[in-house]
């Protein structure tokens, strides 16, 4: 690959860096106080206007065409101001590559636009259940074929965006006699269909603007042109296609880790302890040297990951390592921030105690560390059975 980032992907990553500065990171803090919705949509919007929300779309549907160099150049951005926002824009736009990627032609005219331009404030994927986290072959929600309709039947957990998306890609059983994980098939329902309840919304400990809620399918009537790709023939789209949305997390923790480490550095160099500033003390340095080199590393096995996916490489092993390497490297870096500022990084006034919950999540949704190791192990085992 190419170390050095091409024009276009600089402009990406400084346009997405000032729209941070300017929009997402003052309003950050309000967002995690369970404030600030209306600012926030507002802020999505922005996003949609500037190319951020369809950065891997073709141009004819309303997309950037920046491709997955791109898309993780922005989304670490955005992630350094607020992670929050940077969560929604990343699912938001896995959902307008799966559609792009398995979708008919009338499914991407259909929903893809709405996605791009903003009309939609948000796209999500109802994958978990409570019986079907890392495994999701084991989920229960169904669809009925009836007529010219499918019945949907379910609930599905910890489903971001749900309260604001405009249209949920569903996953269901359509098949209960197939073998496990055979038998489902993928659905693409809008937010008004009759019979798609929002459920309670989740107090989480991190990224409390990014709404995640439960959502149920009570009788929810869809017609068969809601199904996406062949009947039974979900789970391979989701094992396969929301690959790409590990480079999104991995991207969004890269975010969270530099943003705590330049706030550290700034106070470390500005903070004095024994008639000297802290940076100067060698031991501070050596914790900053560590995870210097750590964010690097993640920054590399990042593009790295993206750079097979733009060329069409197989690329699943590529994502899971860096996706694992990347969150894990995240919470360290937010750690030894908040330990640099001493007793000042346990406190509210400054945002580390934010960045270590943020953090947090990283390493369990779009597939746990532990999961990532399995498809890591996997793949790098493939070739001595």
């Amino acid at each position: 690959m190419q170390f050095a980032l091409s024009e276009e992907q600089e402009m990406i990553r400084d346009v997405a860096a000032k729209l941070a500065a300017d929009r997402l990171e003052p309003l950050a803090d309000r967002l995690d106080q369970g404030d600030g919705r209306d600012a926030f949509l507002n802020n999505l919007k922005e996003l949609s206007h500037n190319g951020f929300m369809g950065l891997n779309v073709a141009g004819d549907y309303g997309g950037s065409e920046a491709g997955t160099i791109g898309f993780s150049l922005a989304i670490t951005e955005l992630a350094r101001a607020c992670a929050s926002t940077a969560v929604t824009a990343s699912v938001t736009n896995m959902v307008a590559e799966v559609i792009q990627a398995v979708g008919s032609d009338e499914q991407k005219s259909a929903y893809l636009p709405k996605l791009c331009d903003g009309t939609y404030s948000a796209g999500s994927f109802c994958l978990t259940e409570t019986g079907a986290g890392s495994d999701p072959a084991g989920m229960k929600s169904s669809a009925v074929k009836e007529g010219d309709f499918y019945v949907l039947n379910g609930s599905k957990l910890y489903i971001t965006s749900a309260e604001f998306a405009g249209v949920f890609v569903v996953w269901a059983v359509t098949d209960k006699e197939a073998p496990k994980g055979k038998g489902i098939s993928c659905f693409l329902v809008p937010s008004d269909a009759p019979g798609l309840v929002i459920g309670k919304a989740e107090k989480k400990m991190g990224q409390h603007g990014s709404a995640t809620n439960e959502v149920h399918f009570e009788t929810c009537r869809v017609p068969t042109s809601a199904l996406m790709g062949k009947e039974n023939d979900g789970f391979r789209i989701a094992v396969g296609e929301l690959a790409g949305g590990r480079i999104g997390i991995g991207s969004l923790a890269l975010g969270i880790g530099l943003e705590a480490m330049h706030r550290a550095k700034t106070y470390i160099m500005e903070r004095e302890q024994f008639g000297t500033k802290l940076g100067t003390m060698q031991g501070l340095q050596w914790m900053i040297a560590d995870v210097e080199t750590e964010l690097e590393a993640a920054r590399l096995l990042l593009m790295q990951a993206a750079w097979l996916k733009d060329e069409g490489k197989p690329f699943a092993k590529a994502a899971s390592m860096a996706k694992l390497y990347s969150t894990e490297a995240a919470q360290r870096a937010t750690y030894t921030a908040l330990q640099l500022h001493g007793g000042a990084g346990y406190i509210q006034d400054y945002p580390l105690e934010r960045f270590a919950r943020d953090a947090r999540i990283t390493t369990i949704y779009e597939g746990t560390s532990e999961v990532q190791r399995l498809i890591i192990a996997r793949e790098a085992l493939v070739d001595y059975r």
